[in-house]
């Protein structure tokens, strides 16, 4: 199948291990994991930056192998919660930086081009946050609010 905003073709890059076992190798219990999670996210680490510690430093190689439960639902039990979606406010950032590189490059339309495909990406988004709860109902993008919300 061909990408969204280029003429490549190709498959994903990584793919989860087909097993669900627990490798004899991990040396953390499940609610050992679980603390060590809550307390990064107490400490104001992403949650993509808590997997990649767990698997670097810890040797975890998957969290709901382990624990049976995602690290958004061990999150929500310890009462963390994130107002927004983190690839959300990624690409939102992603938004921002361009609208400002255009500010200052306004001949720039490779760039003008791409800034509508991140857009399109964030609206999408939004549109699925909003059905599945996430989002409330009546939240739509605006850059000026948006470059607000991740400053």
């Amino acid at each position: 199948m061909a990408r969204l905003h280029s003429k490549k073709k190709g498959k994903s890059g990584s793919r989860k291990p087909p097993s669900r076992a627990v490798p004899p190798w991990v040396e953390m219990s499940g609610l050992e994991v679980e603390e060590l999670a809550v307390k990064l996210a107490k400490q104001g680490v992403s949650n993509t930056l808590i997997g990649q510690t767990m698997r670097d430093t810890y040797g975890i190689p998957s969290i709901t192998n382990i624990t049976g439960k995602s690290l958004l639902q061990i999150l929500r039990e310890a009462g963390i919660k994130q107002d927004y979606p983190e690839d959300l406010l990624n690409l939102i950032k992603r938004a921002t930086n361009v609208r400002k590189h255009l500010k200052a490059n306004k001949r720039d339309i490779h760039n003008r081009v791409k800034l509508g495909h991140i857009e399109s990406k964030i609206k999408r988004l939004v549109r699925y946050y909003r059905n599945a709860g996430r989002l409330p109902a009546g939240w739509a993008y605006d850059p000026d609010k948006a470059a607000l919300l991740v400053k």
